[in-house]
C-alpha cells in the first residue's frame, strides 16, 4: 500500500483517451473533455455520448461535458449537477427525454477518487493485473417525470499504478450483430482484452492502452463503426522526466553549466537547436551526426549525439511544433518520419518537462526578412508550456539562462 505523502510526491496522474466516428460520419456524438485545478492539483475528466450522432449529438455532448466539468470543479452537489444538465439539454419530441449521457471522474492530489456515472457502462479499475470491484451506490434523480433517472456513484482511494478505464458504447456493443459477437463486446472482454495488454506491457501509456482499446472495437466493427467509439484512461504512475535544452545561454561561461546539467539529467534528453547542439558536443566531447534517414522535406532533419534522445534543429522546428499542439494532434499523420513528430510523442511520453531556454540572441532571427513564425525562441516557448500545462494537463518547469 502507498502511503498518502508518497502518492502527492511521487505519483503522476497521466490522462488521455483516442476515439473515432461512426462510419461516415465526420463529427463524433462523443465528447472527451479534462480539466487540471492547478491551485488544487485535482484532476476532473468527462466522457460524454450525446443523443444519436453527427453535429447534434456532438452538441447534447459538448453542453453536457463543458457543464460538468465547471460544476465539479466548483465542488457543487452531484445530484444537482446532473439536473442542471438534464433541463439545460433540448428534450427529445419521441423519447420525452433531455438526453446525454457521461461519466465524470473527479481525483484530487493524494487519490481520492470520485466517479459519477450516467447511463454510459461502468468503469473499470485494473489494480495489480487484477479487475477490482468498487461499491456503487444508487442516487435517484426527480427531474423527468416520463422516465426514472439514476445516478451511479463510486468513491475510494487510488493506488500507484491504478488505471481507470472508461469508455462510451460504441466500445462494449461493437461487433454486435455479428457471429462471433451477437450481443456485442461486452464490459467483461473488454476487461479481458485491457488486462492483456497491460500484462503483455506493464508500463502501457493511458494514450497507448486507450488507443488499443478503440482499435479493437473497430476491428469488432470491421472498420465501419456501429456508432462513435471513445475510450479515456487515467493511470497512476511514477512521473517520466524529460529535459528540452534549446537556445545558447546568454554568456559563454554558462556553456559548461548546461552541459553538465544536460548530462547529469534523470531523464530523456533533448536539444533544440545547432548551436546548442555543437555547445554540448563540444563540452562533453561528443561528436554530431546528420540522420540520412530523416528527409521530411518540410521539416528539418534531426542530428545525433551520443546520450542525448534526440537532437533537432531550433527555431523552425519549434515553430511547427507549436503549431503542431494547437491543432488536433490525433489526426496528424503518425507513419511520416520527422523532428516535429519525434518530438510530440516524446513530450506525450513525459509528466514532468523541464524546458531550459538560453537567452542569448541569434542575429538572424531580427532579420526583417525572416518570417514573422520565426519569432523569438523563448515566446515559442513560453506558449508551448501553455498548452502543455492546459491541454495536456503536463507539469512543466521554465528556466533561462
Amino acid at each position: 500500500m502507498i502511503s498518502t505523502n508518497e502518492m502527492k510526491s511521487n505519483c503522476f496522474i497521466e490522462v488521455d483517451y483516442h476515439q473515432g466516428f461512426k462510419n461516415k460520419q465526420i463529427v463524433g456524438g462523443d465528447v472527451f473533455l479534462h480539466h487540471k485545478i492547478k491551485e488544487e492539483n485535482r484532476i476532473i475528466a468527462v466522457l460524454s455520448d450525446g443523443l444519436g450522432s453527427g453535429i447534434k449529438a456532438n452538441v447534447l455532448a459538448t453542453l453536457t461535458s463543458t457543464m460538468a466539468i465547471n460544476f465539479i470543479s466548483n465542488s457543487k452537489d452531484i445530484c444537482d449537477t446532473a439536473e442542471t444538465i438534464m433541463k439545460t439539454l433540448p428534450v427529445c419530441k419521441v423519447r420525452k427525454i433531455s438526453y446525454s449521457t457521461f461519466t465524470i471522474v473527479d481525483v484530487d492530489n493524494i487519490g481520492n477518487t470520485r466517479i459519477i456515472e450516467y447511463d454510459n457502462p461502468p468503469f473499470i479499475l485494473i489494480r495489480n493485473n487484477r479487475i477490482v470491484k468498487v461499491e456503487t451506490k444508487l442516487l435517484k434523480l426527480r427531474y423527468n417525470r416520463y422516465k426514472e433517472n439514476v445516478l451511479k456513484y463510486s468513491e475510494f482511494s487510488s493506488q500507484m499504478g491504478d488505471r481507470i478505464i472508461f469508455f462510451s458504447d460504441g466500445v462494449s456493443q461493437s461487433g454486435m450483430g455479428t457471429k462471433v459477437m451477437p450481443l456485442g463486446w461486452g464490459t467483461e472482454k473488454v476487461e479481458e482484452y485491457a488486462l492483456s495488454l497491460i500484462k503483455n506491457n506493464p508500463e502501457i501509456s493511458a494514450r497507448d492502452l486507450a488507443h488499443n482499446i478503440v482499435s479493437k472495437a473497430y476491428a469488432n466493427d470491421s472498420y465501419k463503426p456501429k456508432d462513435d467509439i471513445t475510450c479515456g484512461v487515467i493511470y497512476f504512475r511514477k512521473p517520466r522526466k524529460l529535459m528540452v535544452l534549446s537556445g545558447p545561454p546568454i554568456s559563454k561561461e554558462k556553456d559548461k553549466e548546461i552541459a553538465e546539467m544536460i548530462n547529469n539529467f534523470d531523464g530523456k534528453k533533448i536539444i533544440c537547436g545547432g548551436t546548442t547542439a555543437k555547445i554540448i558536443a563540444r563540452e562533453l566531447n561528443k561528436t554530431i551526426s546528420v540522420d540520412l534517414n530523416d528527409y521530411d522535406p518540410e521539416i528539418p532533419p534531426c542530428s545525433t549525439i551520443e546520450g542525448i534522445d534526440l537532437v533537432t534543429e531550433g527555431t523552425i522546428t519549434i515553430g511547427k511544433l507549436l503549431e503542431a499542439l494547437e491543432s488536433d494532434i490525433r489526426q496528424i499523420d503518425y507513419n511520416r518520419k520527422n523532428a516535429v513528430l519525434s518530438l510530440i510523442n516524446y513530450l506525450h511520453d513525459s509528466d514532468i518537462i523541464y524546458f531550459v531556454v538560453g537567452t542569448k540572441i541569434n542575429e538572424a532571427h531580427q532579420d526583417p526578412n525572416i518570417p514573422v513564425e520565426l519569432g523569438l525562441r523563448r515566446n515559442l516557448i513560453k506558449n508551448i508550456v501553455k498548452i502543455l500545462e492546459e491541454k495536456f494537463l503536463k507539469e512543466t518547469k521554465l528556466q533561462f539562462l
